[in-house]
């Protein structure tokens, strides 16, 4: 039987923590929390949550309270790596998505979706029922809802069996739907995977590959919606370059002292 949570590995750095898994060890985990009957909630953290955890304790909190945390983004993989921790790789919110509903097609797990307005969500299942066959929808709803009927939608997601749940929310309100009312979900495994249902869907086009090894899927997105997310990542992407710069330099001093 997996222990949960397993926290062997973790990385404690930029005032958050990272799980130094592989999308395999990842996966592999999620299974088992389905097997065994064991509720797993992943958080995932890109450079922008880094920053904006800081100065949002609710965020914060509900990040921490996760039972996995996974580098989204990569320029924490490399920023951590820079620091010393051996981060394997990135495991991206979306990649997690599509990889977890196959897995959960091959097993027939049954999956819960909250999240988005009621059009993308239509295209989005429609696009899953395509590609996952075997994954049974259990439900879904849009997450246009105000924060005193989150104990009734929590209460919806239970009654439909779920064992996956993914919350197509931005943060930080899905990061305290989750901590506040994941347990009372039923669901086993809870990922919040951000703007993916609108990739699935077909309203966003994700980043190329090459630019995603780059570490540069930012980018992609700030050419498509510059006036929204131009101002958000100048902001957020200096702000963690110097709060991996002031660890950095800590790391050396540190270094000195005991050499």
């Amino acid at each position: 039987m997996t222990k949960f949570p397993d926290r062997t590995g973790r990385k404690a750095l930029f005032g958050t923590v990272l799980d130094a898994l592989t999308m395999s060890q990842v996966i592999e985990r999620c299974v088992a929390a389905v097997a065994e009957r064991r509720p797993l909630t992943i958080g995932v953290v890109n450079a922008a949550k880094v920053v904006n955890m800081r100065t949002d304790a609710g965020l914060r909190r509900s990040v921490l309270d996760s039972d996995l945390v996974l580098a989204d983004g990569q320029s924490v993989v490399w920023a951590a790596r820079v620091l010393g921790h051996r981060v394997p790789e990135r495991v991206a919110g979306i990649d997690l998505f599509t990889e977890l509903m196959a897995e959960g097609g091959r097993r027939g797990f049954r999956a819960y979706f909250l999240g988005a307005t009621d059009e993308v969500l239509a295209d989005m299942l429609a696009e899953v029922r395509r590609r996952y066959p075997g994954l049974a929808v259990a439900g879904s709803r849009n997450g246009y809802f105000p924060d005193e009927e989150s104990g009734r939608v929590a209460a919806e997601i239970a009654a439909s069996g779920a064992d996956l749940l993914f919350l197509g929310i931005t943060s930080p309100k899905k990061e305290i739907f989750i901590r506040e009312w994941g347990p009372s979900t039923g669901a086993w495994v809870i990922h919040g995977v951000g703007g993916s249902f609108d990739v699935l869907a077909g309203r966003t086009r994700r980043a190329p590959v090459r630019w995603q090894r780059l570490g540069l899927e930012w980018l992609y997105r700030m050419v498509q919606e510059p006036a929204r997310l131009g101002p958000r990542y100048v902001r957020t992407n200096g702000r963690f370059l110097l709060l991996v710069l002031r660890e950095w330099a800590g790391v050396r001093r540190r270094i000195e002292e005991t050499t």
